[in-house]
């Protein structure tokens, strides 16, 4: 894999990082190898946690690779739920049976936050953690699924804040509003996150995929709530207030390392 390292200190256990520099962006590659994982895991008799971390600590991921055309999907197999190729692979890790856990040291925006948001349970580092929707600075509706999954993390108005406002929030303000379960002290970050999955991961594997099962009923979003987002983000993405963002943000240092990567939550609405 070219974004991905998998690494499996048991066979109840896999730790995937995320590697693709500069800052770590969604894209179609992502995508296809984010596919192949989830195969894997659906039908991986041992499997009980699968944790996601980041190989760059201040990028998780940064956001979707507005320089992608998505071209390189069509050569891939038509997707499993029928939904758009991104959602589509964020409601089967979703619905793993298996424990899927963030460990979110750095930035992770737009796409890296519906891909957090897909993730079962999320801990985030307490001074290294930013995580926001920005989408609405440039003028269109986030599109991967944060618009279904955030009501039902965080409830109806900071929802809406979260969306409306663009902003970042903070481990320990994400933690506040349920944006994640817990915000942890970088200094004890690792050793809790090993603690935490080397303890779910010596569970049984059929008592838990059972138990996530029940939760999945009560709290997952029905997927054909995801296509309306899609269409309507694609469809604005394109035309001319999104793409003079586009066009401004990336002469202003989008997608590298620098002020406006590090500040997007605050410059998004400058750009």
């Amino acid at each position: 894999m070219n974004h991905f390292t998998i690494t499996k200190p048991s066979s109840s256990l896999w730790r995937v990082s995320f590697d693709n520099p500069p800052v770590n962006v969604f894209s179609s590659q992502t995508i296809i190898e984010l596919r192949t994982l989830v195969d894997a895991a659906e039908t991986d008799p041992d499997l009980t946690v699968i944790l996601f971390e980041s190989a760059n600590p201040d990028y998780f991921s940064a956001h979707w690779d507005l320089t992608d055309d998505t071209s390189s999907l069509a050569s891939e197999p038509p997707p499993v739920t029928g939904q758009q190729a991104f959602v589509d692979v964020l409601i089967r890790l979703s619905k793993l049976p298996v424990i899927s856990i963030s460990a979110i040291r750095g930035r992770a925006r737009g796409a890296g936050s519906e891909f957090l948001l897909a993730t079962d349970i999320r801990f985030a580092s307490r001074e290294r953690a930013l995580i926001g929707q920005f989408e609405m600075t440039t003028g269109v509706a986030p599109g991967g699924g944060a618009v279904s999954r955030l009501p039902r993390l965080v409830g109806r108005g900071r929802a809406l804040e979260i969306l409306a406002g663009a902003d970042d929030f903070d481990g320990d303000l994400a933690e506040r509003y349920g944006y994640v379960n817990r915000s942890i002290p970088d200094a004890e970050f690792d050793e809790f996150i090993n603690s935490f999955t080397h303890r779910v991961a010596g569970t049984d594997r059929g008592a838990v995929a059972e138990m996530k099962g029940w939760v999945n009923e009560m709290t997952l979003p029905d997927d054909q709530e995801f296509r309306p987002q899609s269409d309507a983000f694609f469809a604005r993405l394109t035309g001319p207030e999104v793409s003079g963002w586009i066009t401004r943000a990336f002469e202003q240092g989008l997608q590298q390392p620098g002020d406006l990567e590090e500040r997007l939550g605050t410059r998004g609405f400058e750009v």
